[in-house]
């Protein structure tokens, strides 16, 4: 049955933001990729509709061809008939249940039936099929096989490696202020088109992590993230950015890489530290357009690659989406905390807070244990919590990590009492999409534990939320400890617990969230991108 919300209703709880930037410092040659790009970007979106749902395609043509808008416009912004934030109700009727494991396995596959499959087969086989790369289907005799994307999705790969090229024929002309410093954007769409034909990725995935500082656009496009794997999370979904760099912004950033610094103060037993910490390059950017596995909630910043092997030579790169940011900082955000936080701390809600801790959070992800004390890696041993705790753990981290460089001197132009205000009125934000979502799960896992630390707390009378500034911190500090040794110590039973502990929402937390709501406050903006026209 298809969701009660009224259509516009829906539409209206995501703030319309023109997503763009100035762009007269770029050349004729730039302008030109840039339409290229876009037409590539038409192909990723419909290869991601096709990954998130096997009907999706044909749910399009019909309701394009049906015409009714509200309804066009809702399921371009959820790329299909679900919206998260409403635990995937389908809001079209007839669409099915948000299929659990996208369209990257058989329809109707149990997990048993993957698990035992996997184990008759070879290690090299069993590597296959677990790939990010691969999708799973039954032959002809119903026995299950691995096809590589490459192959699966050619009439859509092809195609949109073309425009690749295109693009990198434009930008081959561009004179970069320094030539001698890493890959020329040129160079990145050229291999990224070519690992479209090959299925491999790991070349390009490195020449994207080597983009020399000079070029002026910054482009992301190809499978990342696994969240549309509600199964196992192994399969990773088609996405496409493009940004223009912010560089005033970036320079000033860059004092914030030092992850060893932050590694070597968490407050963890030695053995579950992270040894092989590479720092990553931060970029902060000014989105123009985004096609893909790009459903509201936007995304503020993103640190790629997820692939272990490419992080092990390349380490990782942190993207920051500034305009989106202060999107939802000035639509969202506000608004929200004037809902839910206590009067007289109001005052200690800051943009710089909210994005610098954004920041923090994707650096962050960087650090603790990718691997549990027996070398498996976290992935493959939580499982379907892997994401949620991830983000937790990024998150809260975080937190302990603007403390330590408030203190430190590194940050001084945010105080403590900031950052914490700022991401208690940020976690009802996050909670809003809902907690089948693992930004919504993690953030209701650390608001639960802080406030039974005492960290938080919710006045009885006003039924508004708080920061004890004086147990804050420990609180902070014994729950990034709680997480980073579930994640080393890779045990799913407690993990399990854990979750099904803190994962949760309280009456306070459900009449604050009502209260939002009743507010008319946006759940987060949708983009219009001029660029695509």
């Amino acid at each position: 049955m298809a969701s009660i919300r009224s259509l516009s209703s829906r539409i209206a709880r995501f703030a319309l933001y023109e997503c763009t930037a100035d762009l007269s410092h770029l050349s004729t040659q730039e302008h030109a990729a840039l339409k290229h790009l876009v037409k590539a970007g038409k192909y990723i979106d419909q290869l991601y509709m096709r990954q998130a749902w096997a009907g999706n395609e044909e749910l399009r043509k019909k309701l394009h061809a049906e015409g009714n808008k509200e309804l066009i416009t809702l399921f371009e912004m959820y790329k299909g008939p679900w919206a998260r934030e409403d635990d995937n109700v389908p809001f079209v009727d007839g669409a099915p249940e948000r299929p659990e494991g996208g369209n990257f396995y058989p329809e109707g596959m149990k997990k048993a039936d993957f698990e035992a499959w996997v184990e008759t087969l070879s290690p090299e086989e069993q590597k296959r099929a677990k790939s990010y790369y691969t999708l799973i289907r039954k032959d002809d005799h119903g026995r299950f096989e691995t096809i590589s994307y490459a192959k699966a999705y050619a009439d859509l790969l092809k195609p949109a490696a073309e425009h690749l090229r295109e693009a990198a024929n434009e930008l081959k002309g561009v004179k970069l202020a320094d030539e001698e410093q890493g890959t020329r954007i040129d160079e990145f769409l050229a291999s990224r088109a070519d690992a479209f034909e090959t299925n491999n990725y790991l070349d390009s995935e490195l020449d994207w992590l080597r983009l020399g500082k000079s070029n002026k656009l910054e482009i992301t496009i190809g499978p990342y993230e696994q969240y549309t794997d509600g199964l196992f999370t192994f399969k990773s979904a088609y996405e496409f950015y493009i940004h223009v760099r912010d560089e005033h912004s970036s320079k000033l950033l860059e004092k914030f890489s030092d992850l060893q610094f932050v590694e070597d103060r968490l407050p963890i037993p030695e053995k579950y530290r992270n040894d092989k910490l590479v720092a990553a390059p931060i970029v902060v950017v000014n989105q123009l357009y985004a096609a893909g596995d790009v459903a509201v909630p936007m995304t503020a910043a993103y640190n790629l690659p997820n692939d272990e092997e490419a992080i092990k030579k390349g380490g990782s790169k942190l993207v920051l989406i500034k305009n989106v940011q202060e999107g939802k900082f000035e639509h969202v955000l506000t608004p929200i905390a004037s809902q839910v936080l206590a009067k007289d701390q109001l005052a200690h809600l800051t943009k710089d807070a909210f994005t610098t801790h954004v920041l923090l959070h994707e650096v962050c992800h960087s650090n603790g244990p990718h691997h549990t004390l027996k070398g498996d890696t976290v992935r493959s041993k939580l499982q379907e919590y892997h994401s949620a705790l991830e983000e937790a753990k990024a998150d809260i981290a975080a937190l302990f990590a603007a403390d330590l460089m408030v203190d430190h001197g590194t940050i001084d132009n945010v105080t403590q009492k900031e950052f914490w205000v700022t991401f208690l009125a940020s976690a009802f934000r996050s909670i809003r999409f809902g907690i089948q979502e693992a930004h919504g799960l993690g953030q209701a896992i650390q608001l639960n534990y802080l406030v039974e630390k005492g960290g938080f707390k919710c006045d009885e009378k006003t039924k508004l939320f708080s920061v004890d500034f004086e147990k804050i911190r420990s609180a902070v500090s014994d729950l990034t400890r709680d997480i980073l040794i579930l994640q080393g110590d890779g045990d799913k039973t407690a993990v399990d617990d854990f979750v099904k502990k803190y994962g949760i929402l309280h009456k306070d937390t459900k009449d604050a969230l009502a209260r939002i709501d009743d507010a008319g406050i946006p759940v987060d903006i949708r983009p219009h991108y001029p660029l695509a026209n």
